[in-house]
């Protein structure tokens, strides 16, 4: 549409250059809505057509053998933010571990007499063995008349019940490491050689589990403690067909899965405190929250006359509430239930205090800690999302996300090099940047929404430990949604602190460059040859110092 017009071209007489623009931004809010309408229309046609038992339109995937389009829905920045390097291949036999060695020998009647020994060629076949390991064994029984008791000698470790180790630890990797169901690893088992029932694969994957469940809390506790900053992601799930909030936490060192009933604020703190029970603490810096939270000085005034710096649990401070501030609308309720559940984590000793979460923008998250660092990656995809129908319009739209991706390369370049002295001319260039007003009203929105963000997103000026995006927790939290697609949810509270433990430790263990089997293997089979990875953690943590820059300061 107007593809070689430019509005800038017009002599402004008479106001008709204003009078242009606007009629532009007029088109693209008609555009905009009618594309909305278009597409509410059609899906209450399908739903209408599912009503009377007829299907909907069908969903027709494009052949993979197209050229690349940007699809709808889909809103990655991964082009732009990313310099493309030379790929280079890496040798991979060094990293495979040789189990046995056997000598080829070449028949020296096949030879010419003159043959002489060169030494050995190297060559490293991969292979596995499927087999079952089945063991029948026969334990001494002895008694002593002089006791009138019986001795039974015991079992190797890791040898209990039905099932040795090697089950034991197979199972949850198939289920939790490669998303394989339950029904499909009975199969599998069973292909082998092995007999086992559906109910004891899920005893084996939720029951006895509490080693798992011990090691699961030591890693979120040193995690939290490796670095003041956290990122942190969430995606929906179900237990027993019920909705839920699946959270994820972590940094490079560990990543950390909590499900919870809500994903508002109060589960955020929940998530942050892996779970224990909610404390309640007033202090003056509630009465400073609730005021930035814009609550009326008639409710704070009210607030501020409560016992104040009291710990109170949740029952203790609903029933405080009740009494004192019952005519409070439920607003106010929860932003003060919010508010002092905040102030407690925050001077509470028991769990590490995270002093900066790395997020998107979701409301839940915001003034939980003392600091937010906003992904830029989350911010750009609002500029993708813009689909401008007059050309005029793309074409500021594709010259403001040039530079919009130059000044982000720029920062990423003082992550590597950081420096005091290129502080202020990086916070002026964000100025500049995003004070930009380009007549495309839609954009010039977008870019006041992110120049009103410029704390959250310039945080990393301060702490160049800040990764400037989320992508590595969003990866991390897709191993739930793809888990979801597969296994539908957990259908008891058991399995879903199963999913939540087994996650972790699986990320985790991917981190810290450990095999996951191995880990598992290690553990079921009491061998406790691989460190506690909590002890990893913190070991690495003053290694790689994440939190340089807090200290510093």
């Amino acid at each position: 549409m107007l593809e070689a017009f430019d509005p800038n071209e017009i002599q402004d007489i008479d106001g008709a250059r204003q009078a242009i623009i606007h009629l532009l931004n007029l088109i693209e809010e008609l555009v905009a809505e009618n594309r909305a309408l278009r597409e509410e229309n059609q899906r209450l046609r399908d739903e209408n057509n599912r009503l009377k038992g007829e299907q909907g339109k069908p969903k027709v995937k494009p052949s993979k053998k197209a050229p690349a389009a940007p699809q709808e829905g889909n809103h990655s920045s991964e082009a732009e933010r990313r310099t493309r390097k030379p790929r280079q291949r890496q040798a991979k036999v060094a990293q495979i571990q040789v189990d046995r060695e056997v000598t080829l020998t070449l028949d020296r009647e096949q030879l010419p007499p003159d043959a002489e020994f060169k030494g050995y060629v190297p060559v490293v076949v991969q292979d596995v063995r499927l087999t079952t390991d089945n063991i029948r064994f026969l334990k001494e029984k002895c008694y002593a008349p002089s006791q009138n008791k019986t001795y039974l000698a015991e079992l190797p470790a890791g040898y209990d019940g039905e099932f040795g180790p090697g089950i034991r630890a197979l199972v949850p990797v198939l289920y939790h490491g490669l998303n394989t169901s339950e029904p499909k690893i009975v199969e599998f088992l069973n292909y082998i050689g092995v007999s086992v029932s559906d109910g004891q694969v899920s005893n084996m994957l939720v029951k006895n589990q509490e080693t798992f469940h011990a090691e699961k809390d030591a890693v979120y506790q040193a995690g939290l403690a490796s670095s003041p900053w956290q990122h942190i992601d969430e995606t929906g799930t179900r237990v027993n067909g019920v909705n839920q909030q699946c959270h994820a936490v972590g940094n490079p060192l560990f990543t950390a899965y909590v499900t919870t009933e809500k994903k508002d604020r109060q589960s955020v703190i929940d998530v942050l405190t892996n779970g224990r029970p909610r404390s309640y603490l007033l202090l003056l810096e509630s009465i400073e929250w609730l005021r930035e939270a814009r609550v009326s000085e008639t409710v704070l005034a009210r607030v501020s006359l409560l016992p104040q710096a009291q710990p109170f649990d949740e029952a203790q401070f609903t029933q405080l509430l009740d009494t004192q501030l019952g005519d409070v609308n439920d607003q106010h309720r929860r932003l003060i239930l919010e508010a002092a559940l905040i102030t407690a984590y925050r001077h509470q000793s028991e769990v590490p205090v995270v002093h900066t979460l790395l997020c998107d923008d979701a409301p839940q998250f915001k003034r939980v800690t003392v600091d937010l660092a906003l992904c830029w990656i989350h911010d750009a995809r609002h500029y993708k999302k813009l689909d401008p129908a007059v050309a005029h319009h793309r074409q500021l739209l594709e010259q403001f996300t040039t530079r919009y991706w130059a000044f982000y390369r720029q920062l990423r370049d003082y992550r590597q090099n950081p420096a005091a002295e290129h502080i202020p001319r990086l916070e002026a260039e964000f100025d500049q940047l995003f004070s930009t007003v380009t007549g495309y009203a839609a954009l010039d929105r977008r870019i006041a929404l992110t120049r009103d963000n410029k704390a959250a997103l310039l945080l990393v000026l301060q702490h160049p430990e800040l990764p400037l995006h989320n992508n590595p927790i969003e990866i991390e939290i897709r191993r739930r949604v793809r888990k979801r697609d597969v296994s539908f949810g957990p259908r008891t509270q058991d399995g879903k602190r199963a999913w939540d433990t087994f996650a972790t430790l699986l990320a985790t263990t991917q981190k810290l460059g450990i095999s996951f089997f191995r880990y598992v293997y290690d553990r079921v089979s009491a061998a406790n040859q691989i460190p506690n990875l909590a002890d990893l953690i913190a070991q690495r943590a003053a290694q790689m110092n994440l939190g340089a820059s807090w200290v510093a300061a």
